[in-house]
Formats: structure tokens, C-alpha cells, sequence
């Protein structure tokens, strides 16, 4: 039991690094053309090209818990719902609070919560593939939680 709940939080934390990586050298490399649209203003519609990475990001889970199935191995199907359970965290955090998909958490007074939102808004301010920064989710760099600590400085 110990091992599966290990396999599961260690994975849940590996994906903050997976998804970073991703980011910077997939999404704003060789696939920029499926990513370029979420920079982009003013694009119109619901879903953007980009939405393909939940497909592609969700393989590598179907794939664990499809192992761990065939196998009877429950480390397989943990490490299948680390990765599932953070692309919830990722969907619920970047797609529903940040960008506002759903209007739902828009007015939240939480410290983490508005470092998160600031990093990204960095993030977003460069419209191009090259000079990014703040490629993670759940992490980033310290300057925005001190920055989060003067609400005004934020508005």
C-alpha cells in the first residue's frame, strides 16, 4: 500500500517537471505550430489547436493504467493516476483559473494562487515562440510569490 501511494505522489510531483519540459522544449519547439494559438490575442472560438496536448499528454497514462491492468500491477496503475490526477490539476488550474474557460475562481484572495496567475501572465506577455519564461504550473520562479505578497502590484 505504502509503495502505491509513494508511486502515485512521486509521480503527481515528477509531472511539474515533465510538463515544464514539455513546455519549453516541445510546445515552444518542434510543436509550436499546435501551441502558437494560446499565445495568440484575439483568436476566436472555444478550443485552439493547442487543446491537442491534453490528447498527447494523456497517452502516456492510458498507457500505464493499461499495463497495470493486463499485468495485475497496482505501481503501473499508480503512476497511471499521478499523471491523470495532474492534468485535472493542470486543466483546473490553467484552463479554468487562469484562463478563465469556465467562470469559476475568479475572484480568489490567495497569495499562491495569484503568484500562479502572475507567472503565467509573464509567461504570456511574449507572444512568440523564443523568450519565454514561467514555463511551469504549479512551480515558479520565488520573484512572483514575493511579488504576490503586494496585491496592488498585481491589479
Amino acid at each position: 500500500m505504502w509503495l502505491n501511494i509513494l508511486s502515485f505522489l512521486l509521480t503527481f510531483f515528477i509531472m511539474e517537471f515533465v510538463a515544464w519540459s514539455a513546455h519549453k522544449f516541445v510546445m515552444h519547439g518542434f510543436l509550436w505550430y499546435l501551441h502558437e494559438d494560446h499565445h495568440l490575442k484575439g483568436e476566436e472560438g472555444f478550443f485552439e489547436k493547442n487543446d491537442a496536448f491534453f490528447l498527447i499528454f494523456s497517452i502516456p497514462s492510458f498507457l500505464f493504467f493499461l499495463c497495470g491492468a493486463l499485468f495485475l500491477n497496482s505501481v503501473l496503475i499508480c503512476i497511471g493516476s499521478g499523471i491523470a490526477a495532474y492534468g485535472l490539476c493542470y486543466f483546473l488550474v490553467h484552463d479554468v483559473f487562469i484562463h478563465q474557460r469556465f467562470k469559476l475562481f475568479r475572484n480568489s484572495n490567495n497569495r499562491y494562487l495569484r503568484a500562479v496567475r502572475r507567472a503565467h501572465k509573464m509567461h504570456h506577455k511574449h507572444l512568440g515562440k523564443h523568450d519565454g519564461e514561467s514555463f511551469g504550473m504549479l512551480w515558479f520562479p520565488i520573484k512572483y510569490w514575493l511579488e504576490s505578497n503586494d496585491k496592488k502590484s498585481l491589479m
